[in-house]
């Protein structure tokens, strides 16, 4: 067994070797950072700068549709609808929504797609611009996303009728853009009669 050497005292030339290998760990991590800032500082990409919607993504029998989010009040869950007599077929009712009598749509009448029936999944996105305001039902909400404009391409020739109406695109995967400031300011969804 060998007799342990008695600790060493700080020499000056260790200090400068410690001091020395300091300085060059904070010269790697300040390198480090400067070409960190350089990278964050490139001017975006032109995919990455397109400019884009926001919607909000929703599921009407079996097909994916969107409307723009600066439309979308809320999404609402579908407690109670009360039916309403001598209306249309695709006005589904109306809700009680906090206090405010609210119509509500049903987009799958009035796009002739098949009828899928309430569950607790259905909700209601209530679209307004300020002067006009309803709901439209919903049999899922999928989510919120970003639509770059140069992905929406015009509707398809085989979309005819009330659906090519209200459409602002579509993109590759299929997902349906709704215009809804057409939706809102259509005057075949407002009705004017009166019940004698």
């Amino acid at each position: 067994m060998k007799p342990a050497t008695p600790p060493q005292k700080p020499t000056r030339a260790r200090a400068r070797k410690t001091a020395a290998r300091d300085m060059a760990a904070i010269n790697a991590g300040n390198d480090l950072l400067r070409a960190r800032a350089r990278l964050l500082a490139q001017p975006p990409d032109a995919e990455t700068a397109a400019p884009a919607i926001e919607v909000v993504t929703l599921l009407l029998a079996y097909e994916t549709y969107a409307i723009e989010t600066a439309y979308v009040r809320e999404v609402y869950p579908l407690k109670e609808l009360t039916p309403l007599p001598c209306t249309p077929a695709f006005v589904a009712g109306i809700v009680n929504v906090r206090g405010q009598v609210m119509s509500v749509i049903d987009l799958k009448h009035l796009f002739e797609l098949p009828p899928k029936g309430l569950t607790d999944l259905n909700k209601i996105v209530i679209v307004s611009d300020g002067a006009m305001e309803f709901g439209i039902l919903a049999d899922a909400i999928l989510g919120v996303r970003n639509i770059p404009l140069h992905e929406i391409q015009p509707g398809l020739p085989t979309l005819t009728g009330v659906r090519e109406d209200y459409l602002q695109g579509i993109t590759a995967e299929g997902l349906v853009v709704l215009d809804a400031a057409r939706l809102l300011h259509n005057e075949n969804i407002v009705i004017h009669e009166e019940v004698t």
